[in-house]
């Protein structure tokens, strides 16, 4: 059975930046009642319109307010960070809530460059691999015997550990995700181009490990659903700006459809708009569902990750309500 998740970004609208957050701890809570698989929080840094920064500290409210469903990074931007801290903090949260975390890691740095500066100023993407390495190895206690850090613990020791995944776009992480044994997410709502072959790869070349036995795929999915496809395609316009203005050097709040409608696009905007139209999913439950079956068949994906946004809160759970009916999601009881 095809599994869902859910990827949140906190997006902010009108009302402000912590306004999102709490939409986003409402919606948690919806969604661990739907029957969703995992609650995924972003990060992203100086993006006027995306208040997730710190998903580490989204994680343990989210987890705290829900009973079934699992929560993680979605992910973290490993380059800013130490390995060890990212270790101690997941198993803070892990000694938590045990069972029900995830680790999510991501290349990029979900900021521009003068922010990734700020945030560690010695942060290198050549280094990543190795802090993957390093990270898998303080939270399982397995960094190999000659590695300077061998003897450190990451702290709390404990039976369980979180679920690691490593998020991209590209190749690059997909054959690094199957060298070292753990999960892998496709964003196909940041690139489609490539997303089932590199999906694909990921599975024939993935290596066993101590901690996964079999490789375990998934894909990052932008869907907005509602009652009719009309509907839904006027809903996903506020994105598609949103999409223009970040593409183009002017990242801002989510503008609402009426502003998305009147906006002049110009040509190369127009271009941009289209191939935002082209990685997004917009429909009725049924239109909906028979893509997303498609997709998870040709990407050999286990689960789908869902990324739903409306400028309307009210509209962006209907959306994920539909969805989760259409499937056949195990509701929980009153």
């Amino acid at each position: 059975m095809l599994r869902l998740g859910v990827l949140d970004q906190s997006p902010v609208r009108g009302g402000g930046a912590a306004d999102a957050i709490h939409e986003t701890l409402e919606l948690a809570e919806i969604c661990d009642r739907l029957g969703y698989y995992r609650y995924w929080l972003a990060e992203h840094h100086a993006t006027p319109g995306l208040a997730g920064s710190s998903p580490e500290v989204l994680i343990g409210q989210v987890a705290a307010r829900t009973s079934r469903i699992r929560v993680g990074s979605g992910g973290v931007m490993l380059q800013h960070y130490s390995p060890l801290k990212v270790a101690e903090s997941f198993r803070v949260l892990e000694a938590l809530f045990p069972g029900r975390v995830d680790l999510g890691i991501g290349r990029a740095p979900g900021s521009d460059q003068m922010t990734a500066r700020a945030l560690r100023e010695d942060g290198s993407p050549e280094y990543f691999p190795q802090q993957v390495a390093d990270l898998v190895g303080f939270l399982h206690g397995a960094l190999p015997p000659g590695h300077p850090y061998a003897h450190v613990l990451a702290m709390p020791t404990g039976p369980t550990a979180p679920e690691v995944w490593l998020l991209g776009s590209s190749d690059q992480s997909a054959a690094l995700a199957a060298h070292l044994g753990t999960g892998f997410s496709f964003a196909h709502f940041i690139n489609q181009e490539g997303g089932a072959e590199v999906t694909r790869a990921y599975r024939q070349a993935f290596r066993p490990s101590a901690w996964l036995d079999a490789p375990r795929a998934s894909a990052a999915v932008f869907v907005v659903c509602a009652d009719t496809e009309a509907a839904a395609r006027r809903l996903a316009k506020s994105r598609e700006l949103f999409i223009v203005r970040l593409y183009t050097g002017r990242p801002g709040r989510y503008p609402s459809i009426e502003e998305a409608e009147s906006y002049p696009y110009t040509e190369r905007e127009l271009a941009i708009l289209r191939h935002a139209q082209g990685r997004t999913i917009a429909g009725t439950p049924e239109q909906v569902r028979e893509r997303l079956e498609a997709l998870a068949a040709d990407y050999e994906a286990d689960e789908l990750i869902i990324v739903s946004i409306a400028y309307d809160p009210k509209a962006r759970r209907r959306s994920y309500e539909l969805l989760a009916k259409v499937f056949g999601l195990a509701e929980a009881s009153p």
